[in-house]
C-alpha cells in the first residue's frame, strides 16, 4: 500500500499511471482516456459486454477517485486482460513503475473472470457514489435492485447483497446510510430471498462512523444529538438483532467500530485474509455498541474481549477467526469467487427451514440482545455529551489535520 500521508509519495504517485501517457492524473478528465486506451484491449468472453458499459460509465465520472483507487483499477485492469503478473519487477530506483507493478503483483492468482467482475463493481461503485447509476456495470448485475445513495442492493440468485457504497471514504457510515441499512434490512427480511449478505465496495469493507456525524450540532445542542443518535443506533442494532434470515458478511477488507461490533449478531463470518478488526472506542472516548459487550465475551472470552472493546486491540482475520468472530478466512485471491461459490449453494437449500432453525436460535436470547443493546444506547449517550469524549473526538481530528 502506498503512504498517502506523506506529500512526497503524494506528488510521485499522481504521476504513476500518467507517466507513460505524457496526461496529469490530477485534472479530472486525464485518467479516464488512459483507461479508454486499454478497454480497446479487452479480450472475449463473458464480460465483455460488462467491460463495455464501464467504459461509457468511466468517462462520467467528475471526480478524481484517489491514487488508491486508480491504483486498484489499473491492477484489476491489467489483471483482467493479462492474467497474473508476469512481468519482471522494476528496479528500486524505478517509484513510479515499480508501485504500478506491486499493484498488479498484489492481485496474485485472482482469475481473470474474478478481476473483471471486481473492476466492474468498483466502477460501479464510483459512479454511485456521485450519484449516477451503476446498475448496468454491478458485479451481480442481474436481479432486482432499489436505489439508495449510500448503498447497492442487490438481489440474485435468492441471495440480497447489501453493499456499503462509500469507497472513497472507506465506507465510514453517515446517518444517512445508518437509516438506509435499516430500510435494506427491513426490505430484505420481506423479500423472496434465502440469504442476506453484506458487504463493502472497494478496498475496506467499513471504516466505522464516519466522525463528521459527530460534528453536525442541531439546534438543541448537544444533548439533542446524543438523544436522536441514540435512538438511530438502536434502531440500527435492533435491526440486526430481529432479522429472520440467515445473516452474513463478506469482509473484503479492513473493518472498524460499529462495523465490527455488529458482527457479533451475523449467522456467518467470511473475511479475506487482509482484513482487519478494530474496535478503538476508549481511544475516542466512547464506549461498546452493537451488542458487543455481551456477545464478544461469550464468542472469544471476557480477556480477549476486554483487550478489543477496552483496549482497542485489532485483530488480524486470522486472529478473529481463532477467536470465534469469523467463521472462515480465505486468500485474498480467491475470497470472492471462493465465497460466492459457497453462498450460492447455501441458497439453494429450503428457504423456510434455514429462516425458521435461524429464528430458533436467536430466540433464546433475543430478549437478552434487546437490554444489552438499551444498555449500550444509554452508556453512549451520556459519553456522547461529555467533555472527555468531545475532546477525544477533537484530538482525533487534529491528528489527521497533521497528517
Amino acid at each position: 500500500h502506498v503512504d498517502a500521508a506523506s506529500d512526497c509519495n503524494k506528488l510521485r504517485i499522481s504521476k504513476i499511471i500518467s507517466s507513460s501517457y505524457d496526461c496529469d492524473l490530477n485534472e479530472p478528465s486525464s485518467y479516464i482516456y488512459f483507461f479508454f486506451f486499454f478497454f480497446f484491449w479487452s479480450r472475449s468472453g463473458a464480460t465483455v459486454e460488462q467491460f463495455e458499459q464501464a467504459k461509457n460509465k468511466l468517462s462520467t465520472l467528475k471526480n478524481d477517485p484517489g491514487n488508491e483507487v486508480k491504483l486498484k483499477i489499473y491492477a484489476l485492469f491489467k489483471q483482467s486482460t493479462q492474467g497474473p503478473c508476469n512481468t519482471p519487477k522494476p528496479g528500486m530506483l524505478d517509484f513510479v513503475n515499480k508501485v504500478k507493478w506491486d499493484a498488479w503483483k498484489s492481485l496474485g492468482s485472482l482469475s481473470q473472470e474474478d478481476a473483471r467482475q471486481q473492476y466492474c463493481d468498483l466502477i460501479g461503485s464510483l459512479v454511485q457514489a456521485e450519484g449516477g447509476s451503476s446498475t448496468p456495470v454491478a458485479a451481480q448485475p442481474a436481479g432486482s435492485s432499489t436505489a439508495y445513495n449510500t448503498l447497492l442492493v442487490t438481489t440474485e440468485d435468492d441471495i440480497t447483497t447489501i453493499k456499503l457504497n462509500r469507497p472513497a471514504k472507506k465506507n465510514a457510515i453517515t446517518t444517512e446510510m445508518y437509516n438506509e441499512i435499516i430500510a435494506a434490512l427491513e426490505q430484505a427480511a420481506k423479500d423472496d430471498c434465502v440469504l442476506t449478505v453484506f458487504t463493502g465496495a472497494g478496498d475496506f469493507y467499513c471504516s466505522g462512523n464516519d466522525l463528521t456525524n459527530f460534528t453536525k450540532i442541531p439546534e438543541g445542542g448537544v444533548e439533542l444529538m446524543a438523544k436522536q443518535g441514540g435512538e438511530l443506533l438502536r434502531k440500527y442494532v435492533k435491526a440486526y438483532i430481529d432479522f429472520p434470515k440467515p445473516l452474513v458478511a463478506v469482509v473484503n477488507g479492513p473493518a472498524v467500530g460499529v462495523s465490527v461490533t455488529v458482527l457479533g449478531l451475523f449467522d456467518l463470518v467470511y473475511a479475506t485474509e487482509r482484513a482487519t478488526f478494530h474496535t478503538p472506542f476508549s481511544q475516542l472516548g466512547q464506549s461498546a455498541e452493537g451488542c458487543s459487550s455481551y456477545t464478544f465475551p461469550k464468542l472469544m472470552g471476557a480477556a480477549k474481549a476486554s483487550e478489543m472493546l477496552l483496549f482497542n486491540k485489532k485483530l488480524t482475520a486470522v486472529q478473529a477467526c481463532e477467536l470465534g468472530l469469523v467463521t472462515e478466512v480465505f486468500p485474498d485471491s480467491t475470497f470472492q469467487s471462493e465465497v460466492w461459490t459457497r453462498l450460492k449453494a447455501y441458497a439453494k437449500l429450503p428457504r423456510n427451514s434455514l429462516a425458521l432453525s435461524k429464528q430458533l436460535i436467536r430466540s433464546v436470547e433475543k430478549d437478552r440482545l434487546h437490554a444489552v443493546n438499551d444498555a449500550e444506547v444509554e452508556r453512549l449517550t451520556e459519553r456522547w455529551t461529555s467533555d472527555e469524549c468531545f475532546n477525544a473526538v477533537m484530538s482525533f481530528f487534529q491528528a489527521k489535520a497533521k497528517l
